[in-house]
């Protein structure tokens, strides 16, 4: 009989401690996810890596590496952000978890610009048939990806296999349109120096560009013609090269700066006026 009470009196004092070590660790967690509610970043990750070293048994594992993971992200560390996502899916409990894990690691590689990663890894989940039901989310950050990218006509694709993201596939398609073509400014600025500066918009220096070359390439011909042959390549080599080169990359220049300005209104736009959910 005194054997029997000292067993259910352990077993009693077990249970108790037990309980009671759990209710502290969901204090402390809760107390985590306060810090970085209040944006308290770099506490709310002290606190969670305490929570994981007094955490024996792993029943926070999963959300503390997750909200590691957040914090660092929104620090700005990206990849110690990866690094965490990336231990909560290695201590995923449910197939919902070990997805939720990827899509953050997705989500963080497309803010980092490592587009092509997180395309590599968009494919992964397209391929895991225990997903094919999350096809309209992979399609949606596959749409982000590709805006990231700067391939607003990729993006738009992506997002017209969603039916409720015609906001962002008309984005996409807006942008693709206005965009110039560094590869056709480069083609006509060889052919007639000057019409990459007049097609990106930049009509006094696409014409005084074509006209400092017809005016040097006429000089030219002429001396040539009239057996000067040293002026002539001197006039050739140092002056009608130099404005017909000179035309061919400042076509392509004017050609990246618009698209960046076209590019950077529509990231702005995204940043600070889209409402739906954002990498």
């Amino acid at each position: 009989m005194k054997w029997l009470v000292i067993f259910l009196v352990s077993i009693i004092v077990f249970l108790t401690s037990n309980i009671c070590a759990q209710d502290v660790l969901k204090k402390q967690f809760a107390y985590a996810k306060n810090l970085y509610s209040n944006e308290d970043y770099y506490d709310a990750i002290t606190e969670l890596k305490r929570l994981l070293f007094f955490d024996t048994g792993c029943h926070y594992t999963f959300e503390a590496y997750m909200l590691m993971g957040k914090s660092y992200k929104m620090g700005g560390k990206f990849s110690d952000a990866i690094l965490n996502y990336t231990d909560a899916e290695l201590n995923a409990k449910t197939i919902q978890q070990i997805y939720q894990a990827k899509i953050e690691i997705i989500r963080t590689n497309i803010l980092r610009r490592t587009t092509d990663r997180a395309l590599q890894l968009l494919g992964e989940l397209e391929k895991d048939k225990r997903f094919a039901h999350k096809a309209n989310e992979i399609n949606y950050w596959r749409g982000w990806d590709f805006m990231f990218a700067d391939k607003w006509d990729d993006a738009s694709k992506s997002f017209s296999k969603i039916d409720s993201c015609k906001q962002l596939k008309y984005l996409a398609e807006k942008v693709h349109k206005d965009k110039y073509s560094e590869v056709f400014s480069n083609l006509i600025s060889h052919f007639i120096p000057g019409t990459g500066q007049i097609y990106t918009g930049n009509y006094f220096s696409g014409f005084l560009s074509l006209g400092w070359n017809i005016l040097w390439g006429y000089v030219t011909v002429n001396s040539f013609a009239a057996n000067r042959i040293f002026d002539g390549l001197v006039e050739l080599n140092l002056l009608w090269l130099r404005f017909y080169n000179g035309n061919i990359q400042n076509a392509q220049n004017f050609a990246k700066e618009k698209n960046l300005v076209i590019t950077n209104k529509a990231l702005n736009y995204l940043q600070f006026k889209y409402d739906g959910l954002k990498p």
